[in-house]
């Protein structure tokens, strides 16, 4: 079923006096508890059309129907949390006393795997653990839909990869619709059940995974096809680029 629908959703902005058309028509159906990644070369409007779905920016023309109702939070590439505040102030931010149940935090703490690290402020932290606080706080936020914008494109290789996995265990765990925005094929092949792919301001092809995520092999045949598949989409003829 699709939660969210974009109609040919157009942006443009405006450099040195010229216009400079980003979104050229963008139509695409975000099925409701998976992750849809949008996938796509720096500087193609991956961004931007995640901020129009958030409300963050404002489509110049188009539609987007939300068919089931919904619940957002957004987790940005940088962690942006507050230095003077705990793993567990960062979590809580922006929530209403009332709206803060302490065993549903316990656990969300317990999910991202910072059980232990409640206290510890953001500057006592790994990179990676600064981005499991950033998760945490989405979560908090009882979303039914997550927006994710490169979160683990500054991490090293071994944290990123970890991240993954814990992205694909909290969003079985919450049953969360999640658009997530990279550049990296392999990170988009792990972690999607659907793959947009954005070009030229378009969606030019759009995969579905059906492929159980906690046993994929980025090296069987099945997964190769598809990464050639994308390639061709980008119009990039070399099997190893994948970020």
């Amino acid at each position: 079923m699709a939660g969210i629908e974009l109609k040919k959703i157009y942006k443009g902005f405006t450099v040195d006096n010229r216009p400079l058309p980003v979104l050229k028509g963008v139509s695409l159906e975000i099925p409701e508890n998976k992750i849809t990644v949008l996938l796509g070369q720096s500087g193609c409007g991956k961004t931007t059309l995640l901020r129009i779905v958030g409300g963050l920016e404002k489509e110049d023309s188009g539609e987007i129907c939300f068919h089931v109702p919904h619940k957002t939070a957004f987790v940005f590439q940088e962690p942006r949390l507050m230095p003077w505040l705990s793993v567990r102030g960062n979590i809580t931010f922006g929530l209403k006393k009332k709206e803060i149940d302490p065993e549903a935090i316990k656990e969300i703490i317990q999910t991202v795997g910072l059980t232990g690290f409640e206290k510890a402020l953001p500057a006592q932290l790994s990179g990676g653990m600064q981005h499991r606080t950033a998760i945490a706080r989405a979560l908090a936020y009882n979303p039914s839909f997550i927006m994710m914008d490169e979160p683990f494109a500054a991490l090293d290789y071994f944290t990123r990869e970890q991240m993954q996995q814990e992205l694909l265990r909290v969003q079985k765990d919450q049953n969360a619709s999640i658009l997530f925005v990279t550049h990296s094929l392999d990170e988009a092949l792990i972690l999607a059940d659907r793959i947009a792919v954005l070009r030229d301001g378009i969606i030019s092809a759009v995969l579905d995974i059906p492929q159980d995520k906690t046993d994929r092999d980025l090296l069987s045949s099945e997964m190769i096809r598809l990464r050639k598949e994308v390639l061709s989409e980008l119009h990039l003829d070399t099997v190893g680029s994948s970020s």
